[in-house]
This record gives structure tokens, C-alpha cells and sequence, in this order.
């Protein structure tokens, strides 16, 4: 039920209010974006951090099983020798000492285990260093920017929610078919402008071509919904601008 003249003055308004929306948005620049990819960064340095220190967890256990080990190994060597003092059979003499070799070899082992884990450790504490250096460098730069980028949010915030009243507004007096081809032709344009007036008389106010002179009538006539036959984007009455300045 709603003349075309009042669609076309509608769409405008939505086009003037989606556009200095998009300005506030562009204040912002890629604060938002730069703000998301350090968070992300930093909680992926924390998982990194916290996997490294569950590394050096699990080395630390592995030492300390060695060096069970090695008591171990000490108290069978210990009770192989005083074996040794009560044996004088030859045969069963080299056996204990061979026992007592194995042992020895085990205990070796063990203490190597430990020696080599004990580096790892070290490299793994080097690592962690580096993260919690990279961790401090990131999370400063992150609560800069989430200040500068909340200083602009609430400088711009009253106009924004003005400006988000009014698209919404002009958004419930637009049926869903031309609101679907307002948006579509939104996000198909470089400078997202889907509502444009005529530019200098005859051009249109998107791309600059020429427009006939019959499309010129219809489009000053305010009864029909003229598409730039080049562009693709809705063209309306010079007019609008002017009254669009008085109501501002």
C-alpha cells in the first residue's frame, strides 16, 4: 500500500543511514580484526606454553623413574657382592658377576636417561621463556589496541545506535523482496551504495553513465523504480538530497 514515491524516499534514507554507518565502521579500520587475531594468537601461545610445561611434567617423571632405577640397581649390585663373599664355586661366581655387570649396565643407562632428559628440560625452559616474552609483547599491544579501539566505539556509539534506529525504521517499511535486492545489490558494489541520485543532471550517481532521457523522466516522476541498466543499483530523484539536508 505504500507509493512508490514513499519506497524510493525509504530506500534513500536507508542508503544515507547504512552509508554513515559504514564511515563509523570505517573509523574502526581493522582494529576489530587485529583485536580478534591477537586474542587468538595469544590463547594460542598460552595452549603452546602450557603443552611445553606438561612436557617438562612428564620429563620430570621420567627422572625420577630413573633414578628408582638407579637405587634399585644399587641395592642389587650391593647384594650381589656380599653374595660373592660366601661363594667358592667358580661357575657360580662368574654367574653373579655377570649379574652384577648387568646392573652395572642398567644403572648406566639410567643415569644416561637422566643426563639426556635433563637437556631436554633445559631446551623446553628456553622455549617457555620465549613464549611468556612473545605472551607479555602481544598482550600489551592487545590492550592498546582494545583501548583504542573502545575509545572510538564510545565516541561513536550515541550516533551509531541513532543511525542503526533509523535504518531499522526504514527497514520494516520495505518489503522483504525489495529489501532482498537493496542488500544484494549492497554487497555487490565496491562502495556498498545500492540507492543513488542522479549525478549532474543526466549521469548516474554510481557509475557516471549517461542515462537516457526517457529514464530521466521516469526517474524525476517518482513512480517508478528505475535500475541503472550499467550498474545495477537503484537511481532516485536529485530532490531527495535536498530534502535529505533540510531534515539533517
Amino acid at each position: 500500500d505504500v507509493s512508490v514515491m514513499d519506497r524510493l524516499k525509504t530506500l534513500y534514507a536507508l542508503q544515507e543511514a547504512d552509508s554513515n554507518i559504514d564511515k563509523i565502521l570505517q573509523l574502526r579500520g581493522e582494529l576489530p580484526e587485529e583485536v580478534e587475531a591477537l586474542e587468538e594468537k595469544i590463547e594460542s601461545l598460552k595452549a603452546k606454553q602450557a603443552q611445553e610445561e606438561a612436557v617438562i611434567a612428564a620429563y620430570n617423571d621420567t627422572i625420577a623413574q630413573n633414578r628408582q632405577n638407579i637405587i634399585e640397581c644399587d641395592a642389587q649390585i650391593e647384594k650381589y657382592q656380599k653374595q660373592l663373599e660366601t661363594i667358592s664355586n667358580s661357575r657360580e661366581y662368574d654367574s653373579i658377576n655377570k649379574e652384577i655387570e648387568n646392573q652395572g649396565l642398567l644403572r648406566q643407562i639410567a643415569q644416561k636417561s637422566i643426563n639426556d632428559t635433563k637437556i631436554a628440560i633445559a631446551a623446553k625452559r628456553d622455549d617457555i621463556e620465549d613464549l611468556k616474552h612473545r605472551l607479555l609483547v602481544d598482550e600489551d599491544d592487545l590492550v592498546a589496541k582494545k583501548e583504542e579501539l573502545g575509545t572510538i566505539v564510545e565516541s561513536t556509539s550515541k550516533e551509531e545506535k541513532r543511525l542503526m534506529a533509523i535504518r531499522e525504521a526504514c527497514a520494516a517499511k520495505i518489503d522483504e523482496r525489495t529489501m532482498s535486492a537493496y542488500d544484494h545489490i549492497r554487497s555487490s558494489v565496491h562502495n556498498h551504495l545500492a540507492v543513488v541520485s542522479v549525478y549532474n543532471r543526466n549521469a548516474c550517481g554510481g557509475c557516471f553513465n549517461t542515462i537516457t532521457p526517457q529514464r530521466l523522466e521516469d526517474i524525476k516522476s517518482n513512480k517508478k523504480i528505475v535500475i541503472c541498466e550499467h550498474c545495477g543499483r537503484i537511481i532516485v530523484n536529485p530532490d531527495f538530497d535536498a530534502v535529505a539536508e533540510t531534515e539533517k
